[in-house]
């Protein structure tokens, strides 16, 4: 059952736009990122959540997406996220997250993907912006953005090919193709 959630926990980055996720939705999700483990029980990863048009526009604005895929600027309008989480880390508390934010974003996805949802993390962002945009004060450092909603995109799990190019690509049916490399590949026996 985990396995099988963690296969369709995937990059999305199409969504259908009018499905709109709840702010109850996004603090459950929050409330598993909140029950994460954090290096030294810190606990300073800070949540802005946006399910607004108006905001997520401003957040949208600030955002590269796919950097593989050369030719696409991002979701057209109809595609874009509905929802938003922007991580943060609260410099009062510490400067060193150490890597509480990749567990606290995999729980996120995870339980978006439970929810009947899917998002993507972005770090290609233009902080100082968006920072200015949402009146964000100094002390919080964005780490990075979660796009959120209903996934319009089909994502499948390739098998790396054996010129072992790991790019990700789309297909002429805009079927999103991500290869990863065999298990035999990545254990090491010394």
């Amino acid at each position: 059952m985990l396995t099988e959630l963690i296969k369709k926990c995937r990059s999305y980055r199409r969504f259908y736009q009018d499905v709109r996720l709840s702010e109850n939705d996004l603090l459950d999700m929050v409330e598993n990122a909140r029950l994460s483990a954090s290096a030294r029980n810190f606990q300073s990863l800070k949540y802005y959540l946006s399910i607004t048009n108006e905001i997520n526009d401003h957040i949208f604005s600030n955002l590269a997406w796919a950097g593989y895929l050369k030719y696409w600027k991002g979701p057209e309008e109809g595609e874009r996220p509905s929802a938003y989480i922007i991580m943060l880390n609260d410099t009062d508390i510490t400067n060193n997250y150490f890597c509480d934010h990749g567990i606290a974003s995999q729980n996120i996805l995870l339980t978006a993907v439970e929810k009947g949802f899917g998002g993507c993390i972005i770090a290609s962002v233009n902080r100082e912006k968006l920072r200015d945009d949402l009146s964000i004060p100094i002390r919080y450092e964005i780490i990075h953005i979660i796009a959120l909603g209903k996934p319009k995109e089909i994502v499948v799990i390739d098998t790396v090919g054996p010129l072992g190019d790991i790019r990700y690509w789309r297909d002429a049916d805009q079927v999103h193709h991500v290869p990863k490399r065999n298990i035999e590949d990545i254990v090491l026996r010394f």
